[in-house]
C-alpha cells in the first residue's frame, strides 16, 4: 500500500488520540466524580506520555440516565463536570501543551428532558413534533414495529397524553431525533459551530450509523444466527433501523460544517462489518475523516486472524482515505481483561505500529483490567436491563498514585477501584523501565521520531505460527514489526539485511542484532526492528 494522497502533516493522520472518560479521570472538588478541572490538571501527564489529542466522552448538561449520552443541553457543560469557563480553560491549556481537543457529539438522540423533546411531546401540533420520531400504535395497539432497543426490550414508548409512541434506539429516556427534518440538521450544525468557535479540534460522533432510519419503519427481519444468551438486540437484523443510504448525506452535511474551519476532524462511531464501515468515508471522501474501526476488539487474538483483518481492511480503505485502529473504549472490556497482562504489551505495539490513527483508552497504558463491580455499586443502565452486559468494569477511576483512592479523589469514587489499585499506578510505573507505561511512552516516542510508523505505508511480510510480521515504509526508511501472539518462545527469521532491535516489549534489547538469521522471541514478546 502506498502512502495516502492527503498531506502527511495533518495532525489527525500522524497523531494519536487518547480517550478520557471524564467521570473517571480526576476528581478535584471531592464529590467522587471526575471533572474538567481534573482533566486540565492532568494535561501535563498526557503531554509527557506523548499523545496528540484528548477525546472527552460527553460533558454536556444531562440528567445522566446514560451518564451523559442523554443530552439536555448541547451548548452547556453539566455542573457535575464544571462550567463553560472550565471548558474554555481546558481547551486553552491543552493547546498550550500542543494537545488537540475532540468532543463527543451525541446527535442521534437527546434526553427526554431536553426542551426540544418537551415541546415535541406537548402536542401533536407543536412545531417540534416532527423533530422526533412519533407514530401511531400498531393494529394491536402495541408498538408501531418490532424494533428492539440496543439496551434490551422494545424501542418504542407510548406517550399517553398524545396517544402515540416515540422511538428510542437506546433508553426510553433517550428519544431519537428525526434527522430527515431539515430543521433538526440546521440546529445540530449550529451546535457544532458553537463548540468549534470555542476552539474544539474535532468531534467523535456517537452511533453515527443510526442517524437515519427506514422512512416507512419496516419491521427488522429475524437474525438467523442469533443464539440464546446473546444480547436482546441481536434477535433481529438491524436492516431498517440503522445504516440507511441517506445517512451519507447527513454526515456530508456535518463534514461541510467542519470544513468552515481549519484542520478539524470528524470521527464516526460505527459498529459495522468492514465492507459497510468503509462506506462512511463517503463518496469522494465527503464523509467521516475516520470511521472508527473496532474490528480488533472482536477479532480472535491470533496472528493469522489479525493478519487477515489488516489485509482485508487495507484493501477496502478507499484511495486517499486514512485507516484507524481501536483496541478499547468505554463500551468494551479492557485489553488486559481480554488478552491478559503479557499480551496487552503485544497489543500496545500492534495498535501503535499499524498504518492509521490509533485511539488509546485511558488506563490501558498502565494495564488496567476488568474491575469487579459489586451488585450494590452497579451504575450502568444496560446492566440493570440485561445483567452481564454492563460496562462499568471498563469505566473505573484512573489510578494515579498509592495514596487514598489511588490519587483519583479525596473521597470514595463513584465506581470502585481495582483491588491492586495502589500497585498499578502512574506514579509507580512511570520510572520503571520495564513497565507497560514505559512501553507505551517509548512507542509513542518512536512514532514521533520515525515517519514510517506514523504516516508510512504498510507491507505485510507474513505469519509463521504465532508470529505476525509486517513493515512500515516511508521514503527510504523501512522498519519491521514482529509480534508473538503465542505464549511460547520461538525464533523470528529475518533476511540478511542489517536489522537491529529498536524496541522490545520485554525491554533491554535495544541495538541487538540477529543470531543465525533470526531473533529469539520470548512468549508474548514483540519487536520493532530498524536498520
Amino acid at each position: 500500500m502506498s502512502e495516502g494522497s492527503q498531506a502527511d502533516d495533518l495532525w489527525w493522520r500522524a497523531g494519536t488520540v487518547y480517550q478520557v472518560y471524564p467521570r473517571s479521570f480526576q476528581d478535584t472538588n471531592g464529590d467522587g466524580v471526575g471533572d474538567l478541572a481534573g482533566i486540565t490538571a492532568r494535561l501535563g501527564y498526557l503531554a509527557w506520555l506523548g499523545v496528540d489529542a484528548v477525546w472527552l466522552s460527553p460533558v454536556f448538561r444531562s440528567p445522566m440516565a446514560d451518564y451523559g449520552y442523554d443530552v439536555a443541553d448541547y451548548c452547556d457543560i453539566d455542573p457535575l463536570f464544571g462550567t463553560l469557563e472550565d471548558f474554555d480553560r481546558l481547551v486553552a491549556e491543552a493547546h498550550r501543551h500542543r494537545l488537540k481537543v475532540i468532543l463527543d457529539f451525541v446527535p442521534n438522540h437527546t434526553s427526554e428532558q431536553h426542551p426540544w423533546f418537551r415541546a415535541s411531546r406537548s402536542s401533536r401540533e407543536d412545531p417540534k413534533r416532527d423533530w422526533y420520531i412519533w407514530r401511531d400504535p400498531g393494529p394491536d395497539g402495541g408498538p408501531p414495529n418490532n424494533w428492539i432497543s440496543n439496551f434490551g426490550g422494545p424501542a418504542w414508548t407510548l406517550d399517553p397524553a398524545t396517544g402515540q409512541f416515540y422511538y428510542h434506539a437506546f433508553l426510553r429516556e433517550q428519544p431519537d431525533l428525526n434527522w430527515r427534518n431539515p430543521a433538526v440538521r440546521a440546529a445540530m450544525h449550529d451546535v457544532l459551530r458553537f463548540w468549534l468557535d470555542r476552539g474544539v479540534d474535532g468531534f467523535r460522533v456517537d452511533v453515527i450509523w443510526h442517524l437515519i432510519k427506514d422512512e416507512t419503519l419496516r419491521d427488522n427481519p429475524p437474525n438467523p444466527d442469533y443464539q440464546p444468551g446473546q444480547a436482546d438486540i441481536n434477535r433481529l437484523l438491524q436492516q431498517y433501523s440503522a445504516d440507511q443510504p441517506e445517512v451519507m448525506e447527513v454526515i456530508a452535511g456535518m463534514r461541510r460544517v467542519l470544513e468552515e474551519y481549519d484542520e478539524r476532524v470528524l470521527i464516526g462511531e460505527i459498529y459495522l462489518p468492514l465492507e459497510r464501515l468503509v462506506a462512511y468515508y463517503g463518496a469522494d471522501l465527503s464523509g467521516a475523516h475516520l470511521p472508527f474501526n473496532f474490528q480488533l476488539i472482536s477479532t480472535p487474538w491470533r496472528a493469522d486472524a489479525v493478519a487477515a483483518l489488516v489485509a482485508g481492511y487495507e484493501g477496502l480503505v478507499p484511495p486517499g482515505g486514512w485507516p484507524n485502529w481501536v483496541l478499547g473504549n468505554h463500551d468494551q472490556p479492557r485489553i488486559a481483561a481480554r488478552v491478559g497482562d503479557a499480551q496487552a504489551r503485544v497489543a500496545a505495539m500492534l495498535l501503535l505500529t499499524l498504518r492509521g490513527t490509533p485511539t488509546l483508552y485511558y488506563g490501558d497504558e498502565i494495564g488496567l483490567g476488568a474491575v469487579p463491580i459489586p451488585p450494590d455499586r452497579v451504575r450502568d443502565p444496560w446492566e440493570h436491563n440485561e445483567p452481564g452486559r454492563g460496562r462499568d468494569p471498563e469505566r473505573t477511576p484512573m489510578q494515579w498514585d498509592a495514596g487514598e483512592h489511588a490519587g483519583f479523589s479525596s473521597v470514595e469514587p463513584w465506581l470502585p477501584l481495582a483491588p491492586e489499585a495502589g500497585r498499578r499506578t502512574v506514579e509507580r510505573l512511570r520510572d520503571d523501565p520495564g513497565s507497560i507505561l514505559t512501553l507505551y511512552r517509548r512507542l509513542l516516542t518512536l512514532r514521533r521520531e520515525h515517519p514510517a510508523l506514523s504516516v508510512g505505508s504498510y507491507r505485510a511480510v507474513g505469519t509463521d505460527g504465532d508470529v505476525l510480521t509486517y513493515e512500515r515504509i516511508h521514503g527510504t526508511e523501512r522498519l519491521r514489526v514482529v509480534l508473538n501472539f503465542g505464549h511460547e518462545a520461538c525464533t523470528a527469521l529475518v533476511s540478511d539485511e542489517p536489522w537491529r532491535i529498536l524496541l522490545s516489549t520485554s525491554g533491554g534489547r535495544a541495538g541487538e542484532a540477529p543470531t543465525e538469521g533470526g531473533f529469539a522471541l520470548a512468549g508474548s514478546e514483540a519487536l520493532i526492528l530498524g536498520p
